[in-house]
């Protein structure tokens, strides 16, 4: 259809990776039942989810146990399903460490991807992350450690994780003088959070075939509850009436939103609710225009444009 901006085909970057618009995230795979774990699992990847991302740090919350939790269930996962990992793209990320709280230096960063190759029962990591810049690490220390890691075998593509585009950006830069290029930048991204699309990450990633992928794209679940941070609820009722429109949920809309920019994103989902897993890829279908899409910007930003 003219005007549609969503495109519904794979992502490809790194290393020959190839993902779906829709990613898995793990910041809730905290199942302690394995059999429950695999199901929320195998429903995602069945669905085109491939890439699925997860960290070391997850497990503090949501029901977790502790530092590493996540990841472990995840390993125990792909040992007990023959042929699972060869179907996903795996991406975890590191250099969180709680009470510091960013460490990057090389010894620590080494040390954090080595810990979640043995947690997740792999001998290499698709995408590795690292998790939040380390104001104390130069970008040449960390790429230093990142080109061995890969060197090794044990890694083979890299991106950044809630980095400014200048923090991005002098990352990129350090690993381009030891033969790597940045593969993802991963970012908060939504209808409520169009921080992005304003500064200058997007444009980055456009103009370095970098791919975004987007977390919370529902805002941790408040553009599901219907809960507008402005109060004016002038967000919810454009999303409400593009729902009614296209047939489809307030979720749906917010979803198909945040899969709009032409830097093509990857938006992970953290349902462990295999219904709403299916009902995510619906996003997909929905044809917003660019009167959709700027109607929902100006709404969230409670301002006309110029």
């Amino acid at each position: 259809m003219s005007g549609v901006l969503i495109d519904p085909n794979p992502r490809t970057f790194g290393d020959g990776l190839t993902v779906g618009p829709i990613g898995f995230g793990c910041w809730r795979f905290t199942q302690t039942d394995n059999a429950a774990a695999h199901a929320v699992l195998d429903t995602a990847v069945d669905l085109g989810m491939n890439l699925v991302d997860t960290a070391d740090v997850y497990g503090l919350d949501w029901g977790g146990t502790g530092f590493g939790t996540v990841e472990e269930r995840l390993g125990e996962v792909l040992a007990s399903a023959p042929g699972l990992r060869d179907r996903i793209v795996l991406a975890t990320k590191g250099g969180i460490v709680p009470g510091v709280p960013y460490d990057s230096s090389a010894t620590a960063l080494r040390s954090a991807c080595e810990a979640s190759l043995r947690r997740l029962r792999v001998d290499c990591i698709d995408l590795y992350q690292v998790h939040r810049p380390d104001l104390f690490t130069h970008p040449s220390e960390v790429a230093t450690t990142l080109a061995a890691l890969h060197r090794e075998g044990k890694i083979r593509s890299v991106g950044t994780s809630n980095h400014t585009p200048a923090q991005h950006q002098a990352l990129a830069s350090a690993l381009t003088e030891v033969g790597i290029r940045v593969a993802t930048t991963q970012v908060e991204w939504s209808a409520q959070r169009l921080d992005p699309m304003r500064n200058g990450t997007f444009d980055l990633a456009m103009e370095e075939a970098t791919t975004v992928l987007g977390w919370s794209p529902l805002a941790g679940g408040r553009l599901t509850e219907g809960v507008d941070p402005s109060g004016d609820q002038a967000l919810v009722d454009v999303l409400d009436d593009l729902a009614d429109r296209h047939g489809v949920t307030r979720s749906t809309i917010g979803l198909a939103f945040a899969l709009t920019p032409p830097c093509r994103p990857v938006i992970l989902v953290g349902t462990q609710t295999p219904q709403r897993l299916r009902a995510a890829t619906e996003a997909l279908g929905v044809p917003l225009t660019r009167t959709d899409a700027y109607r929902i910007i100006e709404a969230s930003e409670g301002v006309p444009l110029p």
